[in-house]
């Protein structure tokens, strides 16, 4: 039987449209139900889940033809999902709290933090971040393309960035730069040249003399590469890294709790996971149940190692 936190997740996601979390939760229920002896009940949730008329929706939905640099993405995340650093959890959780006081701090002469840098390895959770903002706000979540906002013609990614920044003015919700160093990147650098000097300045001062009640967000994997400049411009900053083993054996309890073997949960699968970024774990997790569901078994030891060590040989060829 389902649990009333997986009850409440298929609610949530139902009445999001998110047909791809939703289906996830789905066949973690149906796991579940295999692995107590309920064959019946898990292949029937299995062949509901699986039949192709139930096709998910995309996920991407265009914010305007005229604007083309923008698309609206579904937060597909809660703050449940996030596992974080006690240090990152608050200042997570303090740009929510201080969004909700705004008014109030607004009345006195000040503002919520709604500038933010994020920085940190890919697959650590920043874009996550994104998603759960606007999930725990109840905003909209814009993705800036930098492939469309930064084009080659002289002038032109000024006039979309000032574009981007009308509409952040406009239609309150969370705008995040993914990418962020295409444009942030340090104007001393010997490679730079005339015209990226123009559109980050550009985008400084829009930065800068944004007044709007939306929350800005820049993601990028380099934060060495960034102007010096920028940093000041932004209210907080959010440094993701690697898992520690704590934060592993979360991750691990979000996505396996109920479904694998108690010998899962110890530390030498948690070391053996160490490494390997927020993405990487839970990818593995996911390649368990569905070997589970496929194979009828439960979740071992063995198993997840084995999907574990799959991930982190995804590396040698990277390294290679």
């Amino acid at each position: 039987m389902a649990t009333i936190e997986q009850v409440k997740a298929l609610m949530r996601m139902h009445f999001e449209d998110n047909d791809e979390k939703f289906k996830s939760i789905a066949l973690q229920i149906a796991a579940h139900e295999a692995k107590i002896g309920h064959t019946a009940s898990a292949r029937e949730i299995k062949e509901i889940v699986q039949n192709p008329k139930y096709k998910a929706q995309k996920k991407l939905v265009k914010f305007n033809t005229k604007y083309d640099m923008l698309e609206q993405r579904i937060a597909e995340y809660s703050f449940h999902d996030l596992v974080l650093s006690e240090e990152l959890e608050i200042k997570v959780q303090r740009i929510i709290t201080e969004y909700r006081k705004r008014e109030l701090l607004r009345k006195n002469g000040l503002k919520n933090r709604s500038k933010i840098l994020i920085v940190g390895e890919p697959g650590t959770g920043k874009t996550m971040t994104a998603s759960v903002l606007a999930d725990e706000l109840g905003l909209p979540l814009y993705v800036i393309q930098i492939d469309k906002l930064v084009t080659k013609y002289m002038g032109e990614t000024s006039v979309k960035l000032r574009q981007v920044f009308d509409c952040i003015q406009e239609i309150q919700g969370i705008y995040l730069f993914d990418e962020f160093d295409a444009i942030g990147s340090d104007r001393s650098l010997d490679n730079d040249v005339g015209e990226m000097r123009r559109i980050l300045n550009s985008f400084l001062q829009y930065l800068e003399n944004d007044d709007s009640y939306s929350i800005i967000l820049a993601a990028t994997n380099n934060p060495k590469l960034l102007d010096k400049a920028l940093f000041r411009r932004f209210d907080d900053v959010l440094e993701y890294k690697l898992p520690d083993l704590g934060q592993i054996q979360c991750i691990l309890e979000n996505h396996l709790d109920g479904l694998a073997l108690n010998e899962v949960f110890d530390n030498q699968v948690y070391e053996s996971a160490k490494g390997l970024n927020h993405a990487d774990i839970v990818r593995a997790c996911e390649e368990a149940i569905k070997y589970s569901l496929i194979n009828d078994e439960n979740i071992s030891k063995a198993m997840i190692l084995s999907y574990i060590q799959d991930r982190k040989g995804l590396y040698r060829f990277k390294e290679a």
